[in-house]
């Protein structure tokens, strides 16, 4: 009779490039928790939540805008999924996920990622980041009632 031991290492026997890949995607998240997104962070402006919505950015020609659309959300639902994954398996799963929802397209993302930095802690994290970093606080909306 196999043991749950014998399961997990047959599993991870046949999907070795499977977790190769979530690893290496772990990894990546990681690195860019620590030296990428904070640098992001601090160096956004303050009012960056309450300004209205930016204009799209102007391309060349619409057929690498359009491209680069694409490839920005092939790379985040790839990051989804892996995240999604990491949740289970070893890995940095909320980061990835969040880094995902970053660069996917979607209805509702700006609103989300207001609602997301008016949490208490986070909001904490950010105003202290900014802080070591020199910047001021990020302005954001009222509490909606």
């Amino acid at each position: 009779m196999d043991t749950w031991l014998d399961t997990i290492r047959a599993f991870a026997e046949q999907h070795r490039q499977l977790l190769v890949a979530l690893g290496l995607a772990s990894l990546a998240t990681a690195i860019a928790g620590v030296l990428w997104v904070p640098r992001w962070l601090a160096g956004l402006p303050a009012d960056h939540f309450v300004r209205p919505r930016p204009a799209l950015r102007s391309r060349p020609h619409p057929v690498l805008s359009a491209l680069a659309v694409a490839a920005r959300n092939t790379v985040g639902l790839a990051l989804l999924l892996a995240g999604i994954a990491m949740l289970v398996l070893p890995g940095q799963g909320l980061l990835t996920i969040l880094l995902a929802l970053g660069l996917l397209d979607f209805p509702g993302k700006r609103r989300l990622r207001v609602r997301f930095v008016m949490v208490s802690p986070i909001r904490r994290a950010l105003d202290a980041l900014r802080r070591r970093a020199g910047r001021a606080p990020f302005r954001l909306p009222p509490p909606r009632r």
